[in-house]
């Protein structure tokens, strides 16, 4: 939390001289973007994958998202599930170096748990049970939280490799973002249950006696449960626990890899919010998970915030207002009795007095969350772009916001103020 009138350098303010967002952009480093759905984390991770590649590094950005935004605004008509480079000719037509190494992949969820299967299921046979089985195919393609895995497998994966010096990862839309984090935790409690092997995998109890027993209790379950299901469901499930002991074994420890990695000191994650209250109510909520469970929130975004004049007035060194909400303050008394004559012109003006209303409503709501931020975790502001993120060049535009000048507290608050005290309004 800053001291009253102090200056805070954001995104990581650890101190005077702070973190900025390029200190991030580091080889070895995995940058993984949260939020909830609708708040622009697609765009800001592509973003942040393009900055890190104008820095020189070999840079891939893996998405989730299954609307393909970041498709649209990095050009790739054919992203898939392995990286895809961008080509030199569509980063010149951008205006950008095209020796940039920059890769994107869409989340290929299927791929990467049949990939696990035929890692860790050495046998063809019991290979193609597991494969056509139907438990298998709605635990890959409907478990809660089985396409989360499947992104963070594909991502230890391109990790252990080594291939790339900086991953991004931009997560699924999810009502609660830390359902993404939670995912290898479902998972491995799902698969390694003792009880879930003892009912559908009998056969590996001690004794032909006891198996035969044992086999005869879960047949008499199954069947009982199926009655009422009205499917072979759970027939199916009993099939996948006895073909897969092998497989689960090495998935549930690639699993807890996986968990690891989250865990460790190579994973940064960037929050992404807008300046609604609901939004930043969700994420000061998010922010207490993950303190409670030790993950690495070292930056948030608040992104859409206002226009580009308004973000670059607040990096600056001037104290005056900005220059746009001033004027739009004067407008109603230089214009007078104009207005009365004029009643659409009357309704221009309103409109814009309601646009400075909310824009310092917005300030002040953005000041008072950053007041209460935990300590080594940073804040910065990007605005709406005029015209929005369409394409390549666009998209280096955006960049140049997060990784650009630090956005200066001091003066978020000086500004905010003046709708706390209800200044003008």
């Amino acid at each position: 939390m800053c001291a009253q009138g102090a200056d805070c350098y954001v995104l990581g303010s650890y101190g005077a001289g702070g973190l900025n967002l390029k200190e991030l952009l580091k080889k070895g480093s995995i940058l993984i973007v949260l939020g909830t759905g609708g708040v622009g984390k697609t765009t800001v991770a592509a973003a942040l994958g393009l900055a890190a590649a104008r820095s020189g590094l070999k840079t891939a950005v893996i998405t989730v998202d299954p609307a393909r935004r970041l498709r649209d605004a990095l050009g790739l008509e054919n992203l898939g599930g392995k990286p895809t480079g961008l080509g030199r000719q569509r980063l010149a037509a951008a205006g950008l170096d095209p020796s940039l190494k920059l890769s994107a992949m869409v989340l290929d969820a299927k791929g990467a748990w049949d990939g696990l299967v035929e890692r860790f299921t050495t046998d063809p046979a019991s290979r193609e049970r597991i494969l056509h089985n139907p438990f298998y195919r709605q635990l890959t393609e409907q478990f809660a939280g089985s396409e989360a895995y499947a992104a963070l497998e594909q991502l230890y994966d391109l990790h252990s490799r080594g291939e790339f010096d900086l991953i991004v990862v931009d997560t699924p839309p999810a009502a609660n973002a830390f359902e993404f984090l939670q995912a290898p935790a479902h998972l491995t409690r799902l698969l390694d249950s003792r009880m879930a092997r003892w009912l559908f995998a009998p056969y590996l109890s001690a004794g032909r006696f006891a198996m035969r027993l044992a086999s005869g209790a879960a047949r008499f379950v199954v069947r009982e449960l199926e009655r009422f299901a009205g499917a072979t469901v759970l027939s199916s499930i009993s099939e996948f626990f006895t073909a897969a002991q092998q497989t689960i074994d090495g998935v549930v420890e690639r699993f807890r890899k996986t968990e690891a990695l989250l865990h460790s000191a190579a994973v940064n994650f960037v929050l992404v919010t807008t300046a609604e209250d609901e939004r930043l109510r969700q994420a000061r909520a998010l922010i207490e998970e993950m303190r409670a469970e030790r993950l690495n929130l070292s930056a948030i975004i608040v992104n859409r915030f206002l226009d580009e004049e308004i973000r670059e007035h607040l990096t600056g060194s001037a104290r005056a207002m900005p220059p746009s909400l001033e004027a739009i303050g004067g407008l109603r008394k230089s214009m007078g009795r104009n207005l009365d004559r004029h009643p659409g012109v009357d309704a221009l003006v309103k409109y814009l007095e309601d646009y400075r209303e909310r824009a310092y409503r917005d300030l002040a709501r953005t000041a008072r969350f950053s007041q209460r931020l935990p300590g080594g975790v940073g804040l910065t502001t990007a605005p709406e772009l005029r015209g929005g993120v369409l394409g390549l060049a666009q998209l280096a535009r955006f960049a140049g916001y997060l990784v650009g000048p630090r956005l200066r507290l001091a003066r978020l608050k000086a500004v905010a103020a003046y709708e706390d005290a209800g200044a003008g309004l």
